[in-house]
């Protein structure tokens, strides 16, 4: 865990969030920014800092983190018209927070490209 990483900090609870989901490798809470009518965070309790920082270990958790994504797309009644997963990488490409984290958007026609 980062001491100073904001998502670690929600996953031990120190900073209050609409958790919409938890087991025990995921949290899955509402974006306090959201971009669509559901916009979730899908983050790992596991701190990784950037998709870069991914190993052979991480690919179980990240096949989790899909099928977590298409529960959740099933259950808010998204997945039929379509939902967006997105992954940002370093500052360029939309990271802000240094945690690896997943983005789950659904609810409206999503544009291409995106950004």
């Amino acid at each position: 865990m980062g001491a100073d990483c904001l998502f670690c900090k929600i996953i031990a609870g120190e900073i209050p969030a609409q958790i919409r989901y938890e087991d025990a490798q995921l949290v899955v809470f509402a974006d306090i920014n959201p971009q669509a009518p559901h916009h979730f965070l899908i983050v790992p309790k596991k701190h990784i800092r950037t998709t870069l920082d991914l190993t052979p270990a991480d690919n179980e958790l990240i096949g989790h983190v899909y099928q977590v994504a298409g529960k959740l797309a099933v259950d808010l009644g998204i997945a039929d018209e379509g939902f967006r997963v997105v992954n940002n990488c370093n500052e360029a490409g939309g990271q802000s927070v240094w945690h690896i984290h997943f983005h789950l958007l659904g609810g409206r026609n999503m544009t291409w490209p995106p950004g």
